[in-house]
């Protein structure tokens, strides 16, 4: 199984702190640093002076490079598979990846569309090909890249290590879900709609740590995370969020805490959830999210030397 599959590889449970230290520490000094700030002002002013590509550039670029840390952290000083940090599978099922992507994907572009051709006073057309294009190539370089450090990081890297300090599945899933949704609470998203906001983001974290542990693997997660975020910064874009990119569309409307936020949590995910549970015969539910972790039908005990 994707948490138990690491039991016995001689590396301390300390090797789990730093990266995840780090990036906490970075978040609260982010947020300390912001608290007053009009974080949206300030995006709006950079994209003035080196324009939008450069200013998409600057905010994904470190966390895309994240994910280079975070890969080289767990192969050269772990000594952990990058397999085994992707997957509890023989080797990685780029399939389920592509199928999530293209699930996600196919379902924010045509909910994207109906959106436009039923309240098209809500959205202006903001395609210019020279720009469009150059972002494209951009963001289809930084937005997995960025994407996957996420999910590296937090259902991967820290959910693993949780799972083995806690002999728990619940705890990591919890743990993970919050701190996800943490990440974003400086972005300037929170700031036009509010902390209910904060709704989505770790209701996201949740689903996302759900489809992890009931699939055993990050594959699912990669796909869905990569297609929410590239699908979203090429086709739409807004003056209010993180991502201001060249998109196709500009959404003019002013953002709702019901359709926004709570819709993708209580109606969408749920759906997901099935579909992801009849196509991989999802099974033992209450085991997968809230069970200790078990080798040989036997709890594992993590007072062992060998971690």
């Amino acid at each position: 199984m994707y948490i138990e599959q690491l039991k016995g590889r001689k590396f301390s449970l300390g090797s789990y702190i730093p990266i995840p230290l780090a990036f906490i520490l970075l978040m609260i000094l982010n947020f300390i640093s912001s608290d007053g700030v009009d974080t949206n002002e300030v995006i709006k002013q950079t994209i003035k002076m080196i324009g939008v590509n450069l200013t998409f550039v600057v905010l994904v670029g470190p966390l895309a490079f994240g994910l280079l840390i975070v890969l080289f952290w767990v192969k050269f000083i772990q000594g952990q598979s990058l397999t085994s940090l992707t997957t509890s599978r023989n080797k990685i099922d780029w399939k389920r990846f592509l199928f999530s992507f293209l699930l996600w994907g196919s379902i924010t572009t045509l909910m994207i569309l109906a959106l436009y051709f039923t309240q098209p006073e809500n959205f202006a057309w903001n395609f210019n090909a020279d720009k469009f294009f150059t972002f494209l190539v951009l963001a289809i370089i930084l937005i997995p890249m960025q994407t996957s450090f996420e999910e590296y990081l937090f259902r991967g890297h820290m959910m693993q290590g949780i799972g083995l300090a806690t002999n728990s599945r619940l705890v990591p899933l919890i743990v993970t879900s919050v701190l996800f949704g943490l990440m974003h609470i400086a972005n300037p998203e929170v700031e036009k709609i509010g902390y209910i906001i904060m709704i989505y983001y770790i209701g996201t974290g949740f689903f996302l740590g759900i489809i992890t542990l009931m699939d055993e693997g990050l594959e699912l997660a990669l796909g869905f995370h990569a297609a929410n975020n590239l699908v979203g910064a090429l086709l739409l874009t807004a003056d209010w969020t993180a991502f201001q990119t060249n998109s196709i569309l500009k959404d003019l409307s002013e953002p709702t805490a019901g359709f926004d936020v709570l819709t993708p949590v209580f109606v969408l995910f749920p759906i997901l959830l099935f579909i992801f549970s009849k196509v991989y015969k999802w099974k033992n539910w209450k085991e997968k999210l809230t069970g200790k972790l078990i080798v040989d039908n036997k709890e594992i005990d993590f007072n062992d030397s060998t971690l």
